[in-house]
């Protein structure tokens, strides 16, 4: 067999498997509640090995590459939005994370309000799930993300605690 001929269904695969989440896109039940879940200790690994940096480039890289990913995924699905693309959820709930990815108390709190935010899709959420192909599946639970990363900002500082953005920390002093 030639292994030109491969190539196109190695790379199918592999974009198939970034999409999904590694496969947990095609959990039965609730799977972008279950990429939520996963993503928790992706970003806490991430933040631990480079601070706030890392973990921003990990979103940034994980957005770009979800565009590309989930749109060839919904392709070969024949599906605009199909429901085991969860790359998304882990850059929404990166997101969410990011304003206090120092104070994993505040996890559960980013998760809660990033799955209220994804389900619920408070403006524009559903209006950029428009957009096209891969963009429309990754922009909705990136404004979701950042909804909720601000929300668990201000539940944070209301506690006491300063979320570890450096804008943030400039603006409180």
């Amino acid at each position: 067999m030639n292994n030109h001929n491969n190539k196109p269904t190695s790379l199918l695969r592999l974009a198939s498997f970034i999409a999904t989440g590694g496969g947990i896109g095609k959990l039965p039940l609730a799977p972008g509640t279950w990429a939520s879940f996963a993503a928790i200790p992706v970003a806490s690994l991430l933040y631990m090995l480079g601070g706030t940096w890392l973990l921003s480039v990990g979103i940034f890289l994980g957005f770009v590459i979800g565009i590309f990913v989930s749109s060839s995924h919904a392709q070969t699905l024949d599906d605009s939005d199909p429901s085991e693309v969860v790359i998304d959820e882990f850059i929404g709930m990166w997101l969410s994370i990011l304003p206090i990815a120092s104070d994993w108390h505040y996890y559960i709190i980013a998760f809660v309000l990033f799955r209220f935010a994804d389900i619920f899709k408070p403006w524009p959420c559903k209006a950029v799930e428009r957009l096209p192909s891969g963009l429309g599946i990754m922009m909705d639970d990136v404004i979701a993300g950042l909804y909720s990363g601000i929300l668990v900002s201000l539940i944070a500082i209301w506690f006491g605690t300063s979320p570890n953005i450096p804008i943030f920390q400039s603006i409180l002093g």
